[in-house]
């Protein structure tokens, strides 16, 4: 089992008299690209700025590298790698210029300037002066800063925020390497659901400061996302509603070759394909709609009540 590299245990906040989080409880594995997911005014960016230090844990317990927050704060620092939606730059000076005074002031190897162009992409673009850098190269800069102290952890808020298709793949491929390639930890909180779920491997809901879901998306498919639907196109429609019928399966709707049928289960559409073909029907077509991570968000998050879940 993996070590966890942050954890949270009974951890609450308050703005004088609003409760912000409520009992909330983190586990981030060692070596995993963690979704950190919640509707506005759910709490993320009150956790983050603890888990940087930049709030104090007055109720609970915050471990981060197995070491206590409070007790610990610089030393966790210094093995941790953040930005915040923007990073801060100097716009009149160069990419390189920008990582060199970093590197100074936090005490990182020369060597490490260009082992971070490199990382982010950027060796071609170190000498331009960033206010002539796209938002996508600005954002990869920010990761290049914040990759200087060579952490084992990063943490990203909004790493994608305001950035075209082009910008967002050039962050999700590097977010992706950082994981896979150099071994570093992603606490990664976006509102973009499609991009958690091309990136993640264990993700975190919450909503109004407490965890609703925590697990690996593994098994978060596994268990919840069923495909509910099934589409097929068969060379006989009407024999086909009758032998489903026959069979108990509930359709749904039935237009010249094209059915619908309710699924119990994603076996049951492999069924269903072999009862036709072993009845003389063929079968042209057969897909199923599967629920994605935003149907069990939107889910999750409304007013229906729901319970917590982990994995």
């Amino acid at each position: 089992m993996k070590q966890n590299i942050i954890e949270t245990h009974g951890l609450n906040y308050h703005f004088g008299k609003r409760q912000i989080l409520q009992n909330l409880e983190l586990r981030v594995p060692r070596g995993s690209v963690y979704g950190f997911l919640g509707p506005n005014g759910a709490g993320k960016s009150t956790t983050i700025r603890i888990l940087l230090g930049l709030l104090p844990v007055p109720e609970g317990k915050v471990l981060v590298h197995g070491l206590e927050l409070k007790n610990n704060r610089l030393d966790i620092l210094r093995q941790t790698g953040a930005l915040i939606e923007m990073p801060t730059l100097y716009r009149h000076l160069s990419g390189y210029d920008n990582l060199e005074m970093t590197r100074r002031m936090i005490g990182a190897p020369k060597k490490r300037l260009q082992e971070v162009l490199e990382i982010t992409g950027l060796t071609a673009d170190a000498g331009r002066k960033t206010k002539e850098y796209s938002l996508g190269m600005s954002q990869r800069l920010g990761i290049a800063l914040a990759l200087l102290p060579d952490p084992e952890l990063l943490i990203l808020d909004e790493p994608t925020n305001g950035l075209d298709p082009s910008g967002i793949r050039e962050v999700r491929n590097l977010i992706s390497s950082l994981n896979k390639d150099f071994g570093k930890t992603i606490f990664l909180s976006s509102h973009l659901l499609s991009e958690i779920e091309k990136t993640a491997t264990e993700l975190a809901i919450i909503d109004k400061g407490a965890t609703l879901y925590q697990g690996s998306l593994k098994d978060l498919y596994a268990h919840t996302f069923q495909p509910a639907i099934l589409q097929l196109r068969t060379s006989n429609a009407a024999i086909a509603v009758q032998i489903l019928t026959d069979h108990q399966y509930q359709l749904l709707d039935s237009e010249h070759d094209k059915l619908v049928v309710r699924l119990a289960g994603r076996e049951q559409a492999a069924s269903i394909n072999r009862l036709l073909v072993e009845n003389g029907v063929d079968v042209y077509h057969l897909s199923t709609e599967t629920q994605h991570l935003e149907d069990f968000f939107l889910r999750m998050t409304t007013k229906e009540p729901v319970m917590a879940l982990s994995a």
